[in-house]
């Protein structure tokens, strides 16, 4: 479900394939403009909390706010990383944020992580697929938890 508010119906979609494991990793990215960037500080500090207090258990990483495109992403973000447990509890923040959000698992087919398998909440953006690695090669893999660069 692409477009529209968070409901439950996003939150299945999202959680079908990897909830068997829930420990299978996932990163969103969290865009943003200069006029919404203050909006964007406010849900990364909350997010950040979040992660040091364990309030939502599989949180494990809240990236910096990069305000130019980074990689296949068209417009300033930021990235979080949890597991599949994660997914219903972070899902629902971000969809409650109003800002543009990619949701993914990290597998071992990046481009697939960020077209097929991925979701939006709200209005999806065009991606630079062209920076994105290979079908069986993953560089988010290695950086999982740790670094969004």
């Amino acid at each position: 479900m692409s477009g529209g508010a968070c409901d439950d119906t996003l939150v299945i979609q999202l959680g079908l394939p990897a909830m068997r494991d829930l420990t299978a990793p996932y990163h969103a990215h969290i865009y943003y403009e200069a006029g919404s960037r203050a909006t964007a500080e406010r849900l990364h500090d909350n997010l950040a909390a979040m992660r040091a207090g364990n309030a939502v258990s599989g949180l494990l990483f809240v990236g910096e706010l990069r305000d130019r495109s980074v990689g296949p992403h068209p417009k300033p973000q930021f990235e979080i990383h949890f597991v599949a447990s994660a997914l219903p509890r972070l899902v629902s923040v971000l969809g409650n944020a109003g800002l543009t959000v990619l949701v993914h698992p990290v597998t071992d087919d990046d481009l697939a992580d960020h077209t097929t398998l991925a979701e939006w909440i709200g209005e999806p953006l065009p991606l630079d697929e062209s920076v994105l690695d290979p079908p069986g090669r993953n560089q988010g893999i290695a950086r999982f938890g740790k670094s969004d660069v």
